[in-house]
């Protein structure tokens, strides 16, 4: 079992990736630069964290235009598991590997802080080992994290099932004090129809160790586990 995590210029989040699956999780990982044409032999794709390209015009809109986004996109077309975190999840909304926006957070300033996240899909490969009715800690670190969708696009995703986590209170509730950055509905986290590519804006890497404040980011990285497991 191997992962590839994706590395653009501007990356900071990648070592995090790193250590969460290979230091924590015992998983073989090795690192993609933008320009690669060839994932290599992964099972997996991380596309971690940070300010690619300096997120120049906006968060993604470069990165979009890497050559291994097409490798990213090819894997992905053939049911190949992605997770995009944080500015990872703005690239696949720009590279249209996933529906909606990202616009700017609502009170216009960073926010870097732990949230609570409910899950609501457990059937991808990043959520189906999320214990039901488990309240997640982890923490939020971005400027850009007001996800938009518009009513009709909203009921295309509710209907779907593709809405993966969304901020919520300490008890669960999906409230709008719950809401970090004005996200429509408290989105957190969305998937692709297919549900093998995942793209969320709290970091989980960031929280699997317990002396990090929380270690509830473990269940996404051991869902990937178990569902590649399963699939090989």
């Amino acid at each position: 079992m191997k992962f590839g995590v994706i590395v653009f210029p501007g990356s900071n989040c990648d070592h995090d990736a790193y250590h969460a699956l290979k230091h924590v999780h015992g998983i073989d990982t090795s690192f993609i630069w933008h320009k690669d044409t060839d994932l290599g032999n992964v099972d997996g794709i991380i596309i971690p964290g940070g300010f690619s390209y300096g997120d120049y015009l906006r968060s993604g809109a470069i990165a979009r235009f890497s050559p291994v986004m097409t490798a990213v996109a090819d894997f992905a077309a053939r049911g190949g598991p992605v997770l995009g975190i944080c500015n990872g999840f703005q690239i696949l909304l720009e590279a249209q590997l996933l529906p909606g926006t990202m616009m700017a957070n609502e009170h216009l300033r960073f926010t870097c802080k732990f949230v609570n996240l409910v899950c609501q899909n457990r059937r991808t490969p990043f959520t189906a080992e999320i214990p039901d009715g488990k309240i997640l800690s982890i923490p939020v670190a971005h400027g850009e994290g007001n996800y938009y969708a518009d009513r009709d696009l909203i009921k295309m995703l509710e209907d779907g099932n593709q809405i993966v986590v969304r901020y919520c209170n300490e008890k669960g509730e999906v409230t709008p004090e719950s809401n970090p950055n004005g996200s429509t509905g408290n989105i957190a986290g969305i998937c692709n129809k297919k549900r093998n590519v995942v793209g969320m804006m709290p970091h989980p890497e960031r929280a699997v160790e317990e002396n990090l404040g929380s270690a509830d980011g473990r269940f996404f990285f051991e869902s990937a586990l178990a569902h590649i497991a399963t699939a090989t």
